[in-house]
């Protein structure tokens, strides 16, 4: 990693194998992130996963932030988590109403939902903030168009949870950011602030239509679809060979998340195949080849289709059927009651 010295400071990395620039906490300490947003209310709406770790972190980072909730669990979880009522914590409306910057963090059926009652509250003396850039990428099926006025994207590499824990651990976790608008001429630098307030690690810049397409297939695929498919064709054909649950259950996810898995995440794939007996070596190498050149088209497909729109289309649909949280409800019961994940609940009480 060199330091391109002649056009940043000593602390951004310019990662010149790559050609990419990549933005550290150092180029924007807390005192530099709260010296751009003086005077600037923060206002979150929704207070899921990602709503809850932003707000907390950037209360806890001593920035001026407040809640924008509907009456609900979230409202619930808010007033325990201490934020109070006309002070800190209001409806959707009043919040935005009240913000120099609105972070627009309901889910996406959320944001389709309720923008055609924030959208006349906005302005193009505030900043509106998303961290998913669905709304305004596929904007032909969810109306999401917003006014003249900043509009930026700040997207955490993992879940709301783990932008909090990773805070309270005193650490952070990357993200990218981009900026859709940048009406005020400011959005750079009230996104980078915004970014590093609420704990990032480090930024990479994107686009709001790059974010959309890498997160979806990534969700779809390596992070969340395939790994679980993967995980269920293994298994089934170990217990349809006849070995036990237990045996099928460790050769297939205890040996991959408790050994393996660390081992690529501290010190790349390279490293932990060098670390792995001369047969495990040889057949991973040869086999990894033939899923490559299976899964690779497949991937593609999926990227097409995210592309296209027809992945948000079937997003969009499912989430305005009436019943579709029993729906989902029923297909994550069948998860959770499956051989599998009933012999990890087992396998877990036995960690040591």
């Amino acid at each position: 990693m060199n330091i391109l010295r002649n056009n940043f400071n000593k602390t951004t990395r310019y990662l010149s194998t790559l050609n990419e620039t990549i933005i550290t906490r150092q180029d924007y300490p807390l005192n530099k992130c709260r010296e751009i947003l003086q005077n600037k209310t923060i206002g979150v709406l929704g207070y899921g996963p990602q709503g809850r770790g932003q707000a907390l972190n950037l209360r806890d980072n001593g920035f001026n932030v407040s809640l924008g909730l509907r009456n609900g669990p979230s409202y619930d979880k808010a007033l325990k988590d201490d934020w109070l009522p006309g002070e800190n914590l209001f409806s959707v409306e009043e919040s935005v109403e009240k913000s120099d910057i609105v972070k627009y963090l309901l889910s996406d059926a959320g944001q389709i939902s309720f923008w055609p009652r924030i959208y006349p509250l906005l302005n193009s003396n505030k900043t509106l903030y998303f961290s998913h850039g669905f709304g305004v990428v596929y904007s032909d099926l969810t109306n999401i168009i917003p006014p003249d006025m900043d509009v930026i994207l700040v997207a955490p590499k993992g879940s709301g949870l783990t932008v909090r824990n990773k805070f309270l651990e005193g650490k952070g976790i990357n993200s990218s950011y981009a900026i859709h608008n940048n009406y005020s001429g400011n959005a750079n630098e009230i996104c980078k602030a915004l970014a590093f307030g609420i704990g990032s690690g480090y930024l990479f810049e994107t686009t709001f239509e790059k974010e959309v397409y890498s997160d979806l297939v990534g969700e779809r695929c390596v992070l969340m679809g395939m790994i679980h498919g993967a995980f269920n064709a293994q298994y089934n054909v170990l217990r349809r060979r006849g070995h036990t649950p237990t045996e099928a259950y460790n050769e297939t996810v205890e040996e991959a998340l408790e050994s393996l898995f660390p081992l690529v995440s501290s010190r790349g794939m390279d490293w932990m195949f060098s670390n792995c007996s001369t047969t495990a070596q040889r057949g991973a190498l040869d086999w990894s080849r033939k899923f490559e050149e299976v899964l690779e088209p497949i991937i593609d497909s999926c990227y097409e289709n995210v592309k296209n729109g027809k992945e948000a289309e079937r997003v969009i649909s499912s989430n305005s059927d009436l019943n579709y949280r029993d729906v989902l409800d029923e297909e994550l019961r069948e998860i959770n009651e499956s051989e599998l994940w009933r012999t990890a609940k087992e396998m877990r009480k036995l960690r040591v």
